[in-house]
């Protein structure tokens, strides 16, 4: 029969209602949204609960029936489950760490290359009609990326692959890892201070821990280089947003690029929207229809793996 599993938020996911999610099991019910209120009701006589970036706090999980003896996090972050009080309840816990490790990859690159080339004021010259760049000298830097150094914070699945792509475009790689790694053949790993200091471009790809959580501040930013940008696609309160913005525009550093915020979306007066040396998107770099099909298809399989006894993916 399969076991019976309940997808609290599937529009987060299924936007666009290209994907099917009745193959995550033969039992499937599904709700578009759910709020914190509805969610004891829903979860009622259910196995698996499959949530996408849902906050689901410990005093729910306690409250959680027998049934439940799964929560799958439809992504990479499982930040906003409560480990400890699912634990308590002897209820496992899975993500899937690896669906969009490409895709993320290419977006912290595209977001470099762009920056490098002052892509976003380009185009924002062209839309409100001014097309001089193309009759006078260019007017906005335009720099290579060949021999820049690219920081690289966390040494993961995306973090692995942007440094495979920032060495085929020549770009020298220094890594930070919270445990202490060799060096490999170039790639330096330094301290988190001296790859601050030392970094051209400094991209994060690290989960949001009560350690990690606004890394990026006041202080650290006063150590990177006035030239330095810094990408975030990962989770967006490793920065701490408002130092960011204050960095940006005092000139205390050159541009960012962030696919993740605080606060997504962020307030209809965020400074980032209408900021000329930052490239703002809506969390795209999962998006694509492809990556996530792929996010699908490992969900079904973490269940399905569950069902017959060989869990996989599981952090609690």
């Amino acid at each position: 029969m399969g076991l019976k599993t309940v997808v609290l938020n599937s529009e987060r996911m299924n936007y666009d209602g290209k994907l099917d999610l009745s193959v995550l099991s033969s039992q499937v019910k599904e709700y578009a949204s759910t709020e914190p209120d509805q969610i004891l009701e829903r979860v009622q006589g259910m196995d698996v609960v499959v949530t996408k970036e849902m906050p689901v706090c410990g005093d729910i999980i306690a409250r959680f029936p027998d049934s439940v003896q799964l929560i799958c996090e439809a992504g990479t972050g499982y930040n906003n489950i409560d480990i400890e009080a699912a634990r308590a309840r002897g209820i496992a816990v899975c993500n899937i760490p690896a669906y969009s490790t490409e895709r993320v990859a290419h977006t912290a690159i595209m977001m470099i290359l762009n920056l490098s080339s002052s892509m976003q004021i380009q185009q924002a010259m062209l839309a409100r009609g001014d097309r001089s760049n193309f009759t006078k000298c260019m007017q906005v830097s335009h720099v290579e990326v060949n021999g820049k150094i690219l920081g690289v914070i966390g040494a993961g699945n995306i973090g692995r692959e942007v440094i495979k792509v920032a060495q085929a475009l020549g770009m020298k790689v220094l890594a930070y890892a919270r445990t202490p790694r060799p060096d490999e053949d170039n790639l330096k790993f330094v301290s988190f201070e001296e790859l601050l200091k030392q970094s051209d471009y400094i991209s994060l790809h690290c989960p949001l821990t009560p350690q990690t959580r606004h890394m990026i501040n006041k202080e650290t930013i006063a150590m990177m280089k006035p030239t330095a940008y810094i990408i975030n696609t990962s989770r967006g309160a490793l920065i701490d947003e408002p130092a960011l913005i204050e960095a940006l525009q005092e000139g205390r550093i050159a541009g960012a690029g962030l696919d993740v915020q605080e606060t997504e979306p962020p307030v209809q007066d965020n400074p980032l929207y209408d900021m000329p040396n930052i490239i703002l998107t809506p969390h795209m770099g999962w998006k694509g229809l492809e990556t996530r099909q792929r996010l699908v298809s490992i969900l079904a399989a973490n269940i399905q793996a569950f069902d017959e006894g060989r869990p996989q993916n599981v952090v609690s």
